[in-house]
């Protein structure tokens, strides 16, 4: 059975927990970080089953991802002063 919130997976409906292991997108999230932000949203998503109820939850786990995205780009190229 897919988990909770992957729900659009077909291949992942179709496999059992015990073949399944541990789910990819579940352990890139972890090594991001914001694994907390996940959860919170995933509890959201479950209890309100809208997403428009969860807006606070989708932005802080959309921040959270975004700030790991910048801190794996660096900073920007060095501006030449004129």
């Amino acid at each position: 059975m897919a988990k909770a919130g992957h729900g659009w997976s077909g291949a992942a409906a179709e496999r059992s927990e015990a073949e399944e292991g541990e789910d990819p997108l579940d352990a890139r999230i972890a090594r991001s970080g914001c694994l907390e932000q996940h959860r919170q949203l995933q509890e959201c998503m479950a209890e309100r089953r809208d997403w428009r109820h969860c807006q606070e939850q989708v932005r802080a786990f959309g921040a959270c991802m975004a700030r790991r995205q910048q801190r794996q780009r660096g900073p920007g190229p060095a501006q030449l002063p004129d």
